[in-house]
């Protein structure tokens, strides 16, 4: 038997492992068939979970007992993808020469440079009238919708993590997978895997989980509001253009340690403003959309049964779905005070566009004011706290690496 067994390894390998670690396997890719298939239908964004179904998929069906790059005496299981764990200069040039994937994660999620790619994407597609016009109302929005990335803080602190961990995980709340990878490779790197996975995930269906928060909390009277009281000043591309720069300057001289994130954003937003095709093509179709495949697969290649059978995943789970809630929560509660504040004239709805998750709240909070009221055409002022919500995202992650690193 064992002889027939060492014909195909993959199979072997289940049974050279602990018998929790081969359930979570076979769960796993069970998982990745249904990420995948709801990925294909819509239910979840195609975009990054389609390529992480498949990761997660094919990484764990292609395990086998391969030598140990540091001892090659010795063997351990693993894959032909990649191997995140590897610490000193002589492992990595091994890694390099091994895994298929390690190139790519080794030089551009190790050091933070996928979020930047992706927020450069994020820059290009971003429309920013209605927050340059309106930055107060916009900014005044955006901060009630933090509540989550403030409040998962100390309660992850109760349950156990560490402050470094703590705020890794909190940064959930800011519904921004960028600033998630971020600051989890900052500052907790040792849980950049199942966080990653976690957030994404969840953010995944925004979409189709917000509005059943929206319809809990607010009455139907209040999400028809129409917003037509409500001008949108005209900004000039040359206004946009100086308000970038001027804005990605400043934040970079208060926050350095997100000044990469910064300058990704604000470059991409020049770079439309600018209307040049050639890189506008190229900042949107070529990096944005690279960068969305491969964060999803490498993110789906990441995800082992190693990582799932530790304990600490479950919290995580739990926290996470407590980050994006209470930042939900919180959104509309400040578009609560908004609309208090104008008398009726503001829609509360776009409170929950704050959660920056660009631009899906905007449109999450559009299509529910748009099913009870036609007339209801909110999304150009919606977009106005969603991008102040990036903003906001930034800043919090830029106070949460800095301060925390000092403990």
């Amino acid at each position: 038997m064992d002889g027939f067994l060492s014909i195909f390894p993959g199979i072997e390998s289940f049974f050279q492992m602990p018998v929790e670690m081969a359930i979570a396997r076979l769960l796993l890719i069970g998982l990745g068939f249904v990420i995948l298939y709801l990925g294909c239908k819509d239910v979840l964004e195609p975009l990054i979970m389609i390529p992480m179904g498949v990761g997660i998929c094919l990484v764990n069906a292609g395990i086998l007992m391969m030598p140990d790059l540091s001892d090659p005496n010795k063997h351990k299981l693993g894959t032909m993808f990649l191997d995140s764990m590897v610490n000193t200069p002589a492992d990595h040039v091994n890694a390099l020469q091994v895994y298929f994937l390690q190139p790519i994660y080794a030089l551009t999620f190790s050091n933070g440079l996928i979020a930047c790619m992706v927020f450069l994407g994020i820059g290009v597609k971003t429309e920013l009238d209605f927050f340059v016009g309106n930055p107060k109302l916009s900014l005044m929005l955006a901060l009630p919708a933090e509540l989550g990335t403030f409040l998962t803080f100390p309660i992850a602190i109760a349950m156990g993590f560490t402050a470094h961990e703590s705020a890794a995980i909190a940064v959930i709340g800011t519904a921004d997978g960028p600033m998630v990878l971020f600051t989890s490779l900052q500052l907790a790197k040792h849980l950049f895997v199942p966080i990653s996975i976690i957030s994404y995930i969840y953010l995944s269906i925004v979409y189709s989980g917000y509005p059943y928060l929206i319809r809990a909390l607010v009455p139907k009277k209040f999400r028809g509001i129409p917003m037509k009281e409500v001008t949108i000043n005209k900004v000039s591309s040359e206004e946009k253009i100086a308000f970038s720069i001027v804005t990605g300057t400043v934040l970079s001289l208060l926050f350095p340690v997100a000044a990469p994130l910064f300058v990704s954003f604000f470059l991409g937003v020049i770079i439309k403003e600018s209307h040049v095709t050639r890189y506008i093509h190229f900042a949107d179709d070529v990096i944005l959309t690279g960068a969305t495949l491969f964060l999803g697969f490498l993110l789906g290649c990441l995800l082992s049964a190693d990582i799932v059978v530790n304990p600490q995943m479950y919290k995580l789970i739990i926290l996470g779905f407590v980050a994006l809630f209470l930042s939900g929560v919180g959104g509309l509660l400040g578009g609560y005070v908004v609309c208090w504040l104008s008398k009726g004239k503001i829609n509360p709805l776009i409170g929950i566009a704050g959660v920056s998750c660009v631009p899906s709240t905007a449109k999450v909070a559009h299509k529910c004011a748009n099913e009870v009221n036609d007339e209801a055409f909110i999304l150009p002022y919606a977009m106005g706290p969603n991008i102040a919500g990036v903003i906001t995202s930034a800043i919090l992650t830029a106070c949460y690496v800095t301060k925390v690193q000092m403990l």
